[in-house]
């Protein structure tokens, strides 16, 4: 393998029933940047069945061009369509990099398409950048349970793939005025092995998404129980946000995982972000790091999540919080 053969980035832009899922157009956003540095161009590879009229707007979040493949079995995912038609292109156009979002949908496709292409695959990265002197993909990543953060780079293969969690990257603003080229793309699918058919989709009852929040008051191991949370589900009222959790009160049952915030649950950003009773692990600080504005409520001044809090307010939770909801009411009155 030659690896000058192989050149510009390559994003797998999600949908689901014709929407275009966010952590597409993050990725986008990625890319541009990384191209940029590399002097490359960013393609967005956008799978579906009558989706062709939103190719534009992949151009305005970033990419130069867009590979459209519509076809009848790409119009809700199912595994083999999708690694077939991905592995085709990365075959036919030789990107040097490849990003895929780290949802349901893109933990089933990402290392199935790397065992076709031969490749490896570097999953739920947090950052990625270009390295100066060899100018190769450096993907970091939490390891040994977070304990620390392992940088991975794919010398010998290409292409360099990775997946990235929603939230932890930043779309770009969007620009109607750039210009790109979209390719309408055949694939020559074999259907000999379309062993799965989906034969109804069953949808559960909407959950909120705390990623597109702008204000979350987060309770951890010190809120205590449901009657801790209750207290939080007040401010966040008041403040028109949502509450979220950290694992511990996920693993006691308190709250449900949707809510998590963390390695193992969600990356949020959200403008404000308030951490009541949450001592900031690094399996917790991964996910709310790069928040805008955060206030930490903790009784140890000496807490982890001190140290990256914007304002940090010593005391007990349970005395401060319903203080801080009674003020913010008799203030809108």
């Amino acid at each position: 393998m030659n690896k000058e053969d192989y050149k510009n980035i390559f994003v797998f832009v999600e949908q689901r029933e014709g929407q275009i899922q966010n952590v597409g157009l993050e990725l986008l956003g990625k890319a541009r940047e990384l191209a940029n540095e590399l002097g490359q161009e960013v393609y967005a590879m956008f799978l579906g069945d009558g989706i062709k009229s939103q190719s534009n707007d992949l151009i305005a979040y970033g990419a130069d061009k867009v590979l459209l493949v519509e076809d009848k079995s790409l119009a809700v995912y199912t595994t083999e369509p999708y690694t077939q038609a991905i592995a085709q292109m990365i075959n036919d156009y030789k990107p040097s990099i490849v990003l895929i979002g780290s949802t349901t949908i893109g933990r089933d496709l990402g290392p199935r398409i790397s065992a076709r292409v031969n490749t490896g695959l570097t999953a739920d990265c947090t950052k990625l950048e270009i390295n100066e002197e060899d100018k190769e993909l450096w993907s970091t990543r939490p390891a040994f349970g977070g304990n620390l953060m392992a940088t991975i780079v794919c010398s010998n293969h290409r292409p360099q793939m990775s997946t990235v969690r929603p939230g932890v990257m930043q779309k770009m603003a969007k620009d109607d005025s750039r210009k790109g080229e979209v390719i309408d793309v055949k694939i020559n699918f074999n259907t000999d092995k379309f062993k799965v058919k989906v034969l109804e989709t069953v949808k559960k009852a909407s959950e909120v998404d705390i990623t597109e929040a702008k204000v979350l008051v987060s309770g951890g191991r010190g809120v205590c129980n449901k009657e801790g949370f209750k207290k939080l589900e007040d401010l966040a009222k008041e403040l028109k946000g949502e509450i979220s959790t950290s694992r511990a009160m996920v693993d006691a049952g308190i709250i449900g995982h949707e809510r998590q915030v963390g390695q193992t649950g969600k990356t949020v950003r959200p403008d404000l972000y308030m951490a009541c009773g949450i001592s900031g692990a690094i399996q917790h600080l991964a996910g709310m790091e790069s928040s805008e504005f955060i206030v930490a409520i903790n009784k140890d001044k000496f807490a982890p999540i001190m140290q990256i809090a914007d304002l940090g307010i010593v005391g007990d939770l349970h005395k401060i919080i319903p203080m801080l909801t009674e003020r913010l009411k008799a203030e809108k009155k």
